[in-house]
């Protein structure tokens, strides 16, 4: 690991003062640290988020689940807010990685990595959230833009992200054994504007699938969602599985999640 500065403000205004120059955000370090220590990534300037407050709590706002940036995995998990009125939200959170990671790692940290087999990009696709920052409010579908790529712009800190509730919904992952992360993961979501599927680890980045949207729009059943025959193009291909082993994965991990939302 490279040599650092390290600091720990104590609110967001100080922290979006610090970043100034080869500096970076610090949210739980459970992507970031391990690949400075493997001199993957470095930055002459570390600034912690960890003790700032008033980036981390669960609290409803007009029915929607709002849910503070260094929130971790395990809090949302247990939370009873989210628990309640997003439960696939709440099981998407305790399905990441492992105990360790679920009690350090972040959404905030999540989603501005942009990993793409990360789990909570497609919770916030699915579910059409929205993202806030210290300078503005950002649509899910605006948020996504590639490979670990989002449209934060250099300083922007994420504060929030608000998540509307959903009529149905469910998450399932067919998952790499060691690391968790999704081979193939779909968010499947009946929303006041249609439903929504958010697909993750099939491509360079999360992305809705308009072909189960539609099926599923006419027919929220998991045969519908079985029966949809989708293209390879642009899917990734790996030891795990070629891209028409994902193409059909999405499927078939689709019609899991319709049948999981219908049996909630």
């Amino acid at each position: 690991m490279y040599t650092f500065d390290y600091q720990r403000p104590a609110n967001a205004a100080a922290a979006a003062a610090a970043l100034q120059g080869d500096a970076r955000y610090l949210a739980g370090g459970q992507s970031l640290v391990q690949a400075m220590k493997l001199r993957l990534s470095s930055s002459e300037r570390l600034v912690d988020l960890g003790g700032i407050a008033e980036l981390k709590g669960i609290r409803l706002d007009g029915g929607a689940v709002v849910v503070g940036a260094m929130s971790t995995h395990a809090s949302v998990a247990a939370s009873a807010e989210v628990r309640k009125t997003i439960p696939a939200l709440a099981e998407l959170a305790g399905g990441i990685a492992d105990p360790m990671v679920r009690n350090m790692g972040t959404l905030g940290g999540s989603i501005a990595n942009a990993d793409p087999a990360a789990d909570y990009p497609a919770g916030v696709l699915g579910l059409a959230a929205t993202i806030k920052t210290n300078q503005r409010s950002i649509a899910a579908d605006d948020f996504f833009k590639g490979l670990y790529e989002t449209a934060l712009k250099p300083g922007e800190l994420i504060t929030a992200v608000s998540f509307p509730p959903a009529q149905r919904a469910a998450y399932v992952k067919y998952k790499q054994p060691a690391s968790r992360f999704a081979l193939v993961g779909v968010f499947v979501a009946q929303t006041a504007g249609g439903v929504r599927v958010a697909v993750t680890g099939a491509a360079s980045s999360v992305f809705r699938c308009k072909p189960l949207e539609d099926a599923l729009g006419k027919s929220f059943t998991p045969e519908a969602a079985k029966a949809v025959k989708l293209s390879a193009d642009g899917l990734n291909a790996d030891l795990h599985g070629s891209a028409a082993y994902r193409a059909a994965m999405i499927s078939v991990m689709a019609s899991r999640a319709v049948a999981a939302a219908l049996a909630r």
